[in-house]
């Protein structure tokens, strides 16, 4: 594969995937509060918190799952016009299903919901090479 061809699309899986983490660890935090605060009804804050992430989730799918990054011409090129020439990349970092990209001036980019983030890191290091 050529690095023309090399495109970063995000997988709908790995979405889902992190939204039922965030979903458990709102639950827990939004019962924890609660419970601090001597609710007589604590389990309130899991369906609380469920329902805020699945509202996030359904809200913001159609934008995160558009956001494609693609690698061409020594640079990586994603959302919003975002450039990073691979030149500058000092780090390429693994956050879950997200890969980080970290700038020699400091910046940093998310690739956000990666099916395979080893893959993806693995691409970028072979063309960086």
């Amino acid at each position: 594969m050529n690095e023309a061809a090399l495109r970063f699309v995000p997988d709908r899986g790995a979405y889902l995937r992190s939204h039922a983490v965030l979903a458990a660890v709102a639950m827990a935090g939004a019962m924890a509060v609660l419970w601090l605060l001597d609710s007589a009804h604590p389990w309130t804050g899991a369906v609380a918190g469920l329902a805020a992430i699945a509202f996030r989730g359904w809200f913001l799918a159609s934008e995160e799952l558009a956001a494609t990054w693609s690698l061409a011409g020594g640079a990586l090129t994603g959302p919003g016009g975002q450039r990073v020439p691979l030149a500058q990349i000092a780090a390429v970092n693994r956050l879950g299903s997200f890969v980080q990209l970290v700038t020699r001036g400091g910046d940093k980019h998310l690739i956000k919901y990666q099916a395979d983030p080893a893959a993806t890191i693995a691409a970028i290091e072979r063309a960086r090479a």
